[in-house]
């Protein structure tokens, strides 16, 4: 792989592509910047984050900068081919604040990802990505994504098309499979290995080791519930209003936290990078202060003696 590194601490896209409310250009860029000043040079996007908008606004940002002080990935398997029922005023169905202009179409085919990332690259302009991730094969078709589109990947990086390769999934099920299929660099790991939840710790993380899979670990903040220092009671957890169990543990954990001088959102950061199958920790943002706020918090120090603690609790195993 090419590109300035990994981490610990990468910037994910989705939420200048307009993730559940709009961004203007000016701000996108303002948030990206941010990220830069605080340390981050690995980007990671898709054609799925605001029908392409996230991509056209990060490679806005990156023009001009030299292509070795920065790594991009990007994500293939869905496509983005034109709506023929657009009117005006239609907007996205899928989460993200942009006219529908496009939809997107499954199509994890050799032809189809090639396709997918020719756009991409185009959207972004640039001549390469680093990593290119299949992106949640199990919400369509894991047996196709599996067949097809795993063997696709591997003859893109054969050619040296692309730097490295991997699967991308909220699912740490769906994950195992495809390492166990294929031969892949890298994982991204969605909310499966967490301060509040690490059920990738049973099977999944152990065999990356075991092959030599990098983990990419992203949603960590588990769609909301860890990222503010006290619960709020309409708190999400997996894109979803949380249970009452879940609260209680997250507010268990939070205070705990409260003891050694950390707050949780910092915890849960630091937590994310702990097992040794994790290459680096990837946070959105939907503003500049967020990155900012995210690239502190990352720098802050965290003592040893609250995994300690958290581990006395039964809130977190004893040992990774």
């Amino acid at each position: 792989m090419t590109g300035a590194g990994l981490g610990p601490l990468g910037f994910g896209c989705a939420g200048i592509g307009n993730m559940y409310r709009g961004m203007s250009d000016a701000d996108a860029a303002a948030t990206l910047q941010a990220a830069w000043d605080g340390g981050s040079r690995y980007f990671d996007t898709a054609p799925h984050y605001g029908l392409g908008l996230s991509e056209k606004r990060l490679g806005a940002f990156l023009s001009g900068r030299p292509r070795d002080e920065f790594t991009v990935s990007t994500k293939a398997g869905r496509l983005l081919v034109e709506n023929p029922r657009f009117t005006p005023g239609m907007m996205d169905d899928e989460g993200f604040a942009v006219p529908a202009r496009c939809r997107r179409q499954w199509d994890p085919s050799e032809a189809g990802i090639r396709r997918s990332l020719e756009e991409s690259l185009d959207r972004m302009g640039l001549d390469r990505t680093d990593i290119l991730y299949l992106h949640d094969p199990d919400a369509y078709d894991l047996a196709a994504g599996i067949e097809q589109g795993l063997p696709a990947l591997e003859k893109l990086r054969a050619e040296k098309t692309v730097g490295a390769i991997g699967v991308g999934a909220n699912s740490a099920k769906t994950l195992l499979a495809c390492v166990e299929a294929a031969d892949l660099d890298y994982i991204m790991l969605a909310g499966r290995y967490t301060l509040l939840d690490q059920p990738a710790a049973q099977q999944l993380l152990p065999r990356c080791l075991e092959k030599g899979v990098q983990v990419i670990n992203v949603g960590v903040y588990n769609s909301g519930i860890l990222a503010r220092p006290r619960v709020s009671a309409d708190s999400h957890y997996n894109y979803a209003p949380a249970s009452g169990e879940l609260q209680a543990k997250a507010e268990r954990i939070a205070a705990v936290c409260e003891r050694f001088g950390t707050d949780l959102p910092t915890a849960a950061l630091h937590f994310s990078l702990r097992h040794p199958a994790v290459a680096a920790v990837v946070a959105g943002a939907s503003s500049a202060a967020q990155a900012a706020q995210n690239a502190a918090r990352m720098q802050a120090r965290v003592p040893e003696e609250l995994w300690d603690a958290l581990a006395a609790e039964e809130l977190i195993p004893d040992a990774v």
